[in-house]
């Protein structure tokens, strides 16, 4: 029987670097995983998913080529060469996560790993099994494509994002149920890769979490490049398509049918619990998601969960966040990073970030708000690189100047954001953030020209 200081189930974002910081704190630890180290995020998610990105933007970026001069004849791409660069970028920072951790003597253990009773994990790996003795548990085992009860939902060629993610073949036409950040990543992709794409969303706009006006700029650029959009749709089955593929029923303003070779099922994600506590054994639950406070404890003593499993913010760096502050609980430590403020990102083209307060969530919050924008159009570095529309928003107290929120819709918005997150952790003003020189000609130096308006 192995003892230890913490037993983390799950190796994903949340696991693993609630795993090295435990290890820094002087705490024996192990990570329990089932499959592959790197979680949803690496496997799954936002490294495959951002790798065909890159891949399918150079692809379209090259056939634009002769705007800026460049003559480029025969460009073609090869799906099956995509995946293997995805593959070998996923396996490269695979080997760095377990690398780190032998250097930081994280026992990785490979197996399925379930709550027993207070301060035991049974370790199941094959027809093997191991009690594991702790004096604290960490779940962090993440959430899984959620798959909604349509007629012909289980048919061939009808797929979620684990499955397409590891598509080798052309695919031509792509519907997608569902307009949030993986249903229009996924959409951008394949539009850049010359697919007919067609989205359906719920909901009365893309990207439903997120800025009205960024959902409408989205949608507007996704049917300039020939994408057909409905949003207020309901999707009514899925069935085989006339002449082979499928074809997706839905209703908008009026009955439509779009006719694909795939359909993504791109709803949401589910949290992961099964299998994860012994008979008699159970946290709070709401909803299929654990429970925990603010300091991540669940409601069995000694037993914390962080990332999707908790429901609320599903991002990877909010997991990475609550694994290290989630640590420092339990080493009687101060949280080390804000978690009021968590940046959103979404890889299209051109990119959406987010943090804070839209000026319509600090009005609603009986703020007295207001907001400048600054159009990308009138940047030197968008013009010279041909990118689209775009903009860059910050909402402030109109009082203090004091920030709320900025949302992003340009070139290296994911990058930038990061700036307005610090300012808004340090409680910056407008005026505070405007006296930064920023370089030129660069994207962020709009940044400027949205806070001295």
């Amino acid at each position: 029987m192995k003892e230890y200081d913490l037993v983390i189930i799950g190796a994903g974002p949340g696991g693993y670097e609630a795993a090295f910081e435990a290890a820094d704190l002087g705490m024996k630890t192990a990570l329990v995983e089932k499959d592959h180290l790197g979680g949803t995020c690496l496997n799954r998610g936002c490294i495959p998913t951002k790798s065909l990105l890159h891949g399918a933007e150079l692809y379209r970026k090259m056939r634009e080529a002769s705007l800026f001069g460049i003559t480029a004849e025969a460009i073609s791409y090869d799906p099956g060469k995509m995946q293997e660069r995805k593959e070998d970028v996923v396996l490269q920072l695979r080997q760095g996560i377990e690398a780190s951790a032998k250097r930081k003597k994280v026992d990785i253990l490979r197996g399925v790993g379930t709550v027993c009773g207070e301060g035991s994990v049974l370790l199941r790996a094959g027809e093997n099994e191991e009690i594991l003795k702790t004096k604290n548990i960490l779940i962090a085992t993440g959430s899984r494509p959620a798959v909604p009860p349509i007629p012909g939902a289980q048919l061939k060629g009808v797929v979620t994002s684990d499955e397409l993610l590891d598509c080798k073949e052309k695919i031509a036409r792509l519907t997608i149920i569902g307009g949030g950040v993986i249903g229009v990543e996924f959409a951008s992709l394949y539009q850049a890769l010359g697919a007919e794409v067609t989205i359906v969303e719920a909901m009365p706009q893309l990207l439903p979490s997120l800025d009205k006006e960024l959902a409408q700029s989205l949608k507007m650029l996704l049917k300039k490049r020939g994408a057909a959009v409905y949003t207020g749709a309901k999707v009514t089955a899925i069935r085989p398509g006339e002449g082979g593929g499928l074809a997706c029923d839905f209703v908008a303003d009026r009955p439509e049918t779009a006719q694909a070779d795939r359909v993504l099922l791109a709803v949401g994600r589910r949290p992961c619990t099964e299998g994860l506590f012994g008979e008699g054994i159970s946290p709070l639950l709401e909803r299929g998601r654990i429970v925990v406070n603010e300091k991540y404890e669940t409601s069995l003593p000694n037993v914390y969960a962080v990332g999707d499993v908790t429901g609320g913010v599903m991002l990877a760096h909010a997991a990475s966040a609550q694994g290290r502050n989630a640590v420092r609980g339990m080493a009687g430590l101060a949280p080390r990073e804000d978690h009021r403020f968590i940046p959103s990102c979404v890889y299209t083209d051109p990119e959406i970030a987010c943090v804070g307060l839209t000026l319509d969530q600090a009005k609603a919050q009986g703020i007295d708000a207001d907001s400048r924008k600054a159009l990308m159009t009138a940047n030197g570095k968008t013009v010279l690189c041909a990118a689209d529309r775009g903009y860059i928003r910050v909402v402030f107290e109109k009082q203090s100047g004091k920030l709320m929120g900025a949302q992003l819709m340009c070139q290296r918005a994911t990058d930038m954001i990061s700036g307005f997150t610090q300012a808004l952790c340090a409680g910056l003003s407008v005026s505070e953030l405007a006296q930064v020189i920023r370089p030129h000609p660069t994207f962020s130096e709009a940044v400027n020209d949205a806070l001295k308006q």
